[in-house]
């Protein structure tokens, strides 16, 4: 089972992330169906295409053969230390459009919701951006820890003879800055925030770490072996509302929700001290099925027949 490629697609500049719901009265199999038809563009469209579904939509419309085990709903915020919370705020569907130039991805987006129109409506739409190509809007490196190009897709998809086997799990949020905030502190001070060097990022020594730190508090370990991430973040927004937009791959759910918690302190350790500069505006799972279980499901309408 092949996974999704557009997942591990670098080198693209201008992004499109749309989050669509099943319109009321509309058949489930027939909207999912017609995503799947609809993204099966040709290879000079000039754009990468993942599709993401709800994981209990996907659960209820797809062969059991391509359904990820164990994967569930973003039904519930994730609650912190001292009333702390990140939203939930899931829909059916996510759409994301990435491309070395704005106009084609644009365009690719604006065929792909025409396509689709009388069976999904959008609920969301974010426009994303890479700044300084590797960093985010604090100034630091994102996806330092990234596996490497071979290695990535076994980090992002299920393995072979498990249910799902090639299918993803996506996290997806967006995280607002409060930047007037940020900036008042000095480097030294937002280097332990994030728990790396602002300049070549480098993880500070564990003697100096803080515990509170970004870093500490995302990594998730299991018997000393640190769980692997596949992040492909970007910017969003202008120079009054702008943040990141996370946008994270693994083959099981457990470990960007355990990261969450952390993140949030739910585990009985520290608030990560980023959450003290950045809002989390939106939260969704959404299983990217392998590109054999999307043919599935769409193959009734890859001739144009509805």
């Amino acid at each position: 089972m092949i996974h999704q490629s557009g997942i591990t697609g670098i080198g693209v500049t201008d992004h499109a992330y749309v989050e669509l719901d099943v319109k009321a009265g509309t058949d489930a199999a027939r909207a999912v169906g017609k995503l799947a038809a609809a993204i099966n563009l040709p290879s000079t469209a000039g754009a990468n295409v993942v599709v993401g579904i709800r994981p209990g939509l996907w659960a209820d419309v797809a062969d059991a053969e391509h359904v990820p085990a164990g994967v569930h709903d973003f039904d519930e915020p994730i609650r912190g230390r001292d009333g702390y919370d990140m939203p939930a705020t899931q829909h059916d569907a996510w759409l994301w459009v990435a491309s070395s130039s704005r106009s084609q991805a644009f365009d690719v987006e604006h065929h792909i919701i025409g396509e689709i129109r009388d069976v999904f409506d959008v609920a969301d739409e974010t426009v994303g951006w890479v700044y300084e190509m590797n960093r985010d809007l604090t100034g630091f490196e994102d996806g330092t820890e990234n596996p490497g190009a071979l290695e990535a897709p076994g980090v992002i998809a299920v393995p072979a003879g498990q249910p799902g086997a090639g299918a993803s799990v996506l996290l997806y949020q967006l995280w607002r800055h409060r930047t007037r905030d940020w900036e008042g502190l000095d480097d030294d001070a937002q280097q332990d925030v994030i728990g790396r060097t602002k300049i070549d990022s480098v993880e500070l020594d564990d003697d100096v770490k803080p515990e509170s730190s970004h870093v500490a508090r995302t990594v998730v370990e299991v018997d000393g072996e640190e769980l692997e991430v596949f992040r492909r973040n970007t910017s969003y927004g202008e120079m009054l509302d702008h943040g990141t937009v996370f946008v994270g791959f693994s083959h099981d759910q457990w470990r960007l929700e355990e990261m969450l918690r952390r993140m949030a302190g739910a585990d009985g350790g520290p608030r990560d001290r980023l959450t003290e500069f950045t809002d989390a505006l939106t939260g969704a799972w959404y299983v990217c099925p392998s590109v054999e279980g999307l043919l599935a499901v769409a193959e009734p309408f890859l001739d144009g027949e509805d």
